[in-house]
This record gives C-alpha cells, sequence and structure tokens, in this order.
C-alpha cells in the first residue's frame, strides 16, 4: 500500500506531519509494505481555498491513502472519487502516524470533519 504524507520540510520520515494537505510544500510518499519512501514536492501548493486540486498536487502518482493534520471538503471529496482515503493525523513525525496508520489507529475522515479554511501559517483553520 502507498500512504502520503504531506509535510512542511524534505526530511522524511523524520519530518513533521503537516496541518492541512493543499498548502503543504511537501508530500513523503511510504510504501508501507517495504518501507521505502520518497519526498515528493506540491505541485498545486499555490492555489486559492477551495480550489485545490489533490492529484495535480500529487504529480499524479497512485497512491492509497493520505494521512494529514487537516483536509478541504473538495479535496477529500477529489481524492475519494479517485479511490484514495483519508485518515486523521495526530501531532507528530511521519513516523509516528506511519506506525499508527499500519496499526489501524487513526480514524478515517469524514465530509464534517473537514476544515473551512487556513491559518496565516497554512494550517487548518476548524
Amino acid at each position: 500500500m502507498k500512504a502520503v504524507f504531506p509535510t512542511n520540510s524534505d526530511l522524511g520520515l523524520t519530518g513533521s506531519v503537516y496541518g492541512h494537505f493543499g498548502s503543504a510544500p511537501f508530500f513523503v510518499l511510504v510504501d508501507t509494505d517495504t518501507g521505502e519512501h520518497e519526498v515528493l514536492i506540491n505541485h498545486d501548493k499555490d492555489h486559492l481555498h477551495g480550489q485545490c486540486q489533490p492529484l495535480k498536487a500529487l504529480g499524479n502518482i497512485e497512491a492509497d491513502a493520505i494521512v494529514v493534520g487537516g483536509i478541504g471538503k473538495g479535496a477529500l471529496t477529489k481524492l475519494a472519487a479517485a479511490g484514495i482515503k483519508s485518515y486523521k493525523a495526530v501531532e507528530g513525525t511521519v513516523k509516528k502516524n506511519l506506525d499508527l496508520f499500519k496499526s489501524g489507529s487513526l480514524s478515517e475522515y469524514t465530509i464534517d470533519q473537514t476544515c473551512s479554511g487556513h491559518t496565516a501559517d497554512g494550517s487548518c483553520a476548524h
């Protein structure tokens, strides 16, 4: 399975999971079976709120899941339509959230849990 973790740095598994999918500068793509990972640039970082194109942001990579601190309704809906599930991250590193994801401890996002805007630092404004 391929899981994507939005992050604000290119530190791989030691970076912190970012608070909002669409405005994350980077993504860490992890093969949950092998542990192999790579850091990707967000190709749609500079978009208007509500105009996120999540598949463009991911560079059209194949992924099964997104693990993030927050996500907008549009991005969640578009990812779901592409067969990509979104999970709520806890505060901490990609590695910490990867372990929780693999153990089944993270909950899947629902529409009523999406954010309605961004704070000044790009995090979700819940």
